[in-house]
C-alpha cells in the first residue's frame, strides 16, 4: 500500500504508523487463534513488544483496535485525485480499483480477516458508536475536496451515507463469504449499481 508523495507523513509519523499497525496486526493474530474475548490488552502489548500505557496511547479501547482501516485514508486520497471528468461514484469505484489492486496478498488477507472479526465480535459497534461517524466524515470531507462543496451540503451528505452503506455490506460479505471472493469486483458491481439507480 503506497500514499502518494505529496500526502507521505514525516520520519516521526511513519515510525507512529508503523507502531499502530503492528500492535492492530498482532492483536488481530490473537483474536484470530484464542478469541476477542479472551485476549488481554496485556498479551496485545507484549506481542507487539510496547507497553500497555503505548497501546493506550494508539488505542484508548480494544475494540478500537479492529475499528481502525487504515485503508480507507488510502482509498480517499485516491478519490480525490481521480479524473475530474468522472462522477463521483464511478470516480470512487476506480480509486477502490487502484488502491485493493496494489494491495499485497498478505496484507489483503489479513484486512479480510479484521472485516471478518468486526463481523464476529458481539457488540463490538456498541462499544465503538463513532466508527460510522467518522466513516461518513471521511467520504464527505473526500467529496466536498473534490467538488469544491461544502461537506455539511445535502448532496454531499446523502453520497456519503450511501457510499457507507453499500461499502459496509461489501466488507460483511467479503468476510464472510472468504478469500475466494475478489473484493474489487464485489465492490464495483455494487456501486455500479448505486450509480445506475435502482430499477
Amino acid at each position: 500500500m503506497t500514499i502518494p508523495a505529496a500526502a507521505a507523513p514525516g520520519l516521526r509519523e511513519r515510525k507512529k504508523e508503523r507502531t499502530r499497525q503492528t500492535i492492530q496486526d498482532q492483536a488481530v493474530r490473537l483474536f484470530l487463534n484464542q478469541g476477542y474475548e479472551q485476549t488481554t490488552v496485556e498479551q496485545i502489548a507484549a506481542a507487539a513488544d510496547v507497553s500497555e500505557r503505548t497501546f493506550f496511547r494508539y488505542f484508548p479501547a480494544k475494540a478500537d483496535i479492529l475499528a481502525l482501516d487504515v485503508i480507507e485514508p488510502v482509498v480517499m486520497e485516491a478519490f480525490v485525485g481521480q479524473d475530474r471528468g468522472l462522477a463521483a461514484t464511478a470516480a470512487l469505484r476506480s480509486a477502490i480499483r487502484e488502491v485493493y489492486a496494489a494491495l499485497p496478498p498478505d496484507r489483503l488477507e489479513r484486512e479480510r480477516e479484521r472485516q471478518r472479526l468486526v463481523a464476529q465480535v458481539a457488540g463490538l459497534h456498541a462499544i465503538t458508536p463513532g466508527k460510522l461517524e467518522s466513516v461518513l466524515d471521511l467520504l464527505a470531507g473526500a467529496l466536498a475536496a473534490r467538488m469544491g462543496r461544502p461537506s455539511s451540503d445535502p448532496a454531499v451528505a446523502t453520497w456519503a451515507g450511501a457510499v457507507a452503506g453499500v461499502v459496509g455490506a461489501c466488507y460483511r460479505d467479503w468476510a464472510r463469504e472468504g478469500a475466494g471472493r475478489d473484493f474489487i469486483d464485489m465492490a464495483d458491481g455494487r456501486l455500479s449499481v448505486l450509480e445506475g439507480g435502482l430499477p
